[in-house]
């Protein structure tokens, strides 16, 4: 996926470093990749890639690695914080747009390395189902905390990220807490046109949107929203994405990111969906002119 190969990723650079401090060790102790494999139980193609920075090795595998090439005490206690370090990538919103009015491209090329995309949001609308008019007015607020954001051409990048939508290519599941649709950053004929947005959305043929009504018995608390980029079905080299107020967090320690797999698991069984889905749709939207006049 992206995040291993993107040479801009703040996460690849440091899972590149983790990689080079095992390279070193295993070049300076003499040990063949094809040995090294043998003495902690991987194939050598995993070591390539692991030593490449296209793999991330577990905790285990790292501190075999370090015990079989003969690592100091010392050296095996950098190299388990250089894996926490390269598990969670964290970089301010502020840092990540030094020199860029917008990170909305860096987003659409991880979206394209995936074949599925798995959205959930307990807060508002997903960016991929936005409006223009709503994107520009969450944005705006966005832009009270990072100013370097140009408005204009972060939503302008936004819809062009939603045109990938309609090629087939990809799958998208979208789950939406009815208080995210209940929530307007505008006037109520914004909303208005948003829920029309995800109606008509929601009929094609590779998206699934879910929605989480209130009266729904909750089985697992709301505390974020996330995506999760995977290669399909088998949730094969997932990552997790989350925007958090100070900071895009990035999450690929698998362990990690089967805690946000089983939330998804969770949360995908008090959703609605088809028919049901599009009459609560039908009926938010009549509310929401009664506020009209």
């Amino acid at each position: 996926m992206a995040v291993a190969g993107d040479r801009r990723d703040p996460v690849y650079d440091k899972r590149r470093r983790l990689a080079g401090e095992l390279r070193v060790l295993r070049d300076m102790s003499g040990v063949s990749g094809r040995d090294l494999a043998k003495r902690i139980g991987i194939s050598q193609s995993k070591v390539s890639r692991i030593e490449a920075g296209t793999a991330q090795p577990s905790a285990a595998e790292i501190t075999a690695w370090a015990r079989a090439v003969g690592a100091s005490d010392e050296t095996e206690r950098l190299l388990a914080t250089l894996d926490e370090v390269a598990r969670t990538g964290v970089e301010a919103w502020q840092a990540a747009l030094e020199g860029r009015p917008h990170l909305q491209d860096e987003i659409r090329e991880r979206e394209e390395t995936a074949r599925r995309i798995r959205n959930f949001q307990p807060a508002f609308v997903p960016g991929l189902l936005q409006t223009s008019g709503y994107a520009q007015r969450v944005f705006a607020m966005f832009k009270s905390s990072v100013p370097g954001t140009s408005v204009a051409a972060a939503v302008a990048a936004r819809l062009d990220r939603q045109l990938a939508l309609y090629e087939g290519d990809r799958e998208y599941e979208f789950l939406i807490t009815e208080a995210a649709l209940r929530w307007r950053p505008g006037p109520p004929r914004l909303a208005i046109a948003q829920l029309d947005r995800v109606a008509t959305v929601s009929t094609l043929d590779n998206v699934s949107v879910g929605l989480i009504p209130l009266s729904a018995e909750a089985e697992a608390p709301y505390l974020q929203g996330f995506s999760i980029l995977d290669d399909g079905d088998a949730g094969d080299n997932a990552l997790v994405l989350i925007e958090l107020d100070h900071a895009p967090l990035t999450v690929t320690d698998a362990d990690d990111v089967a805690i946000y797999q089983n939330r998804w698991s969770t949360l995908w069984k008090t959703a609605v969906f088809g028919d049901e889905a599009q009459a609560l749709l039908r009926e938010l939207t009549v509310q929401m002119r009664t506020l009209e006049g």
